[in-house]
Order: structure tokens, then sequence, then C-alpha cells
């Protein structure tokens, strides 16, 4: 019996035919599903050439990319921005001080707590910014509180024998969190953090409420235009594959750093280095001890 049969019982024939059963049912629900909405974009019109001969136009297809870029450009200084603050917050939140970590906790719950919109807004309107500083600004706050959070969390749910070898050997706290926590709990806050960037570039299509430019706010445009009929479902079909598409992107970026986490050598010189008695490396071999 091998390590993944032995938590739960092999199944039997009729509960293999029972699964089969419900994979028909359960594809041909989806199917009925896509043909049913595929009958209404066809009955409604939604496939009609003159809905979808804007895209044929140099004017719109340039539209579009500006669009994307200034999306893209919105979210990369967001995504730096936002990974900056949340460090510097959830340093604030680990520190010895009592003062630094409480009013680093304040920040923390008072920006998580406010509706992204409403910092956008006020600082578009109340503070007469311009529509891209506006914008990254309020999904920084947002998100750079939020980041701090997973950091904090992350740092934290190291083993606590970690911490305390590390001290032993004499390394000062910034050096135990420079080259032996965060190194280890990268790991493990990797997937919130790429969950949130991607929150972080779906929000930026908050921008064209303020009059930005991005992605949604071209579409906005040729969805809204008399000419073509208000081709309204042709451009959703055509912004969200690619929304998607750059989400998706972000994962495989993700699983790409993981991997490369996990080959690279100063995480097993990390784990060496922090390694107790008796305890077993990532290849499966004891810890060699030093030489006389």
């Amino acid at each position: 019996m091998t390590a993944a049969t032995a938590l739960y019982d092999v199944p039997g024939p009729h509960t293999r035919r029972r699964h089969r059963l419900y994979g028909v049912l359960s594809v041909l629900v989806i199917l009925a599903l896509v043909a049913w909405v595929l009958y209404l974009l066809f009955h409604t019109g939604q496939f009609t050439s003159t809905k979808w001969r804007p895209f044929a136009y140099q004017g719109i297809q340039e539209l579009l990319l500006r669009g994307l870029g200034n999306t893209l450009k919105a979210f990369a200084l967001t995504a730096v921005l936002s990974l900056a603050l949340g460090g510097l917050l959830a340093t604030g939140r680990l520190s010895d001080h009592r003062p630094v970590r409480r009013l680093s906790a304040l920040v923390v719950e008072f920006f998580r707590a406010m509706p992204v919109l409403v910092m956008i807004f006020f600082i578009f309107v109340a503070l007469k910014v311009q529509p891209l500083p506006a914008l990254v600004a309020g999904l920084t706050l947002y998100n750079g509180s939020v980041l701090a959070e997973v950091f904090r969390s992350g740092v934290n749910a190291v083993e606590r024998g970690q911490r305390e070898a590390a001290f032993a050997l004499g390394m000062r706290k910034t050096h135990v969190m420079a080259y032996v926590l965060v190194p280890q709990a990268v790991r493990a806050m990797l997937p919130a953090i790429i969950s949130q960037l991607v929150v972080a570039l779906k929000d930026t299509s908050l921008g064209f409420l303020i009059t930005y430019e991005e992605f949604l706010h071209a579409g906005k445009l040729i969805a809204s235009n008399l000419d073509y009929d208000l081709p309204f479902i042709p451009v959703v079909m055509v912004i969200s594959p690619i929304y998607i598409g750059m989400c998706m992107l972000l994962s495989w970026f993700a699983g790409w750093v993981s991997r490369r986490e996990q080959r690279s050598p100063k995480t097993d010189a990390v784990a060496v280095a922090t390694a107790g008695p008796g305890a077993l490396l990532p290849g499966g071999e004891p810890p060699m001890a030093p030489k006389p």
C-alpha cells in the first residue's frame, strides 16, 4: 500500500462506476450551459458583422493597445510600491518597539478597512491629483496594507526554533530576518502575494471612474459607440480573455519563482546553517558535523 492510498479506502467497482456517471453528467450539464449561452448570443445578434467591425480598424486597435499599456503601467507602479509599503509596514509590525508596532498596526487596519474606490476618489477629488497618481496611490495604500499582514504572518509562521538557533549563533535581528526567516517564509507567502497582485491588477479597472484611460476605459468608449450598434458583449469577449491571460501569467510566474527558490543553493545553505542535531536536509541527508 502506497502513502497516497493509505489515507483513504480504494474505491470499489460500484463506486468507480458512480464516479464515472457523475463525471459524464457534469460534462453534459456544462455543455448544455455553454450551448444555452451561445444560443442567447446568436439570438440577440452579438456575432453580427456590425458589432465586430470596429475591431478591424487601426484606430480602435491602437486605442485598445494604448489602454492596455496604461493598465500595465498602473499595475507595475502599484505592484512595486505595494510590495515596498507592505515590507515597511510589516517591519514596523514586527518591531521590538511598542509605539512603532502600534502605529504600524493602526495604519494597516485603517487602510485595509477603507474601500479602495473611496481612497481613489478622495485623492483624485479632494487632493486634486492627476488620474494616474491618484489611482496608483489608492491601490498602493490598500494592497500595501494587505501585503503587510501577509509578510508578517509569513515570517511568524516560520518555526520558532529557527529564530532561536540564529540568535544563539550571535546573529543580529536584521541578519536573522534577512538570511533565516524571510528566505523560508517566501515559499509560504508567495501564493498570497500573487493573489493580492492579481487583485491589484483587476482593480486598475477602477481608473475609468476617474477618467484614467486604461484598458476598461478604452473598451467603454467602443461599447458605447452608436455607429457600431453598441457592441457591449463583443467588447467584453475581447477584453475578458486578456485580463484572464494576464492573471494566469502572474500565476505562472509565481510557480516559476517557487521552483527556482526550491533549487536555489542559498535556500539549502540556510537550511544547513539552521538545522539542529538529527535534522534532515532537503536531500534527505543529515547535516555534516563541523571539522575540528
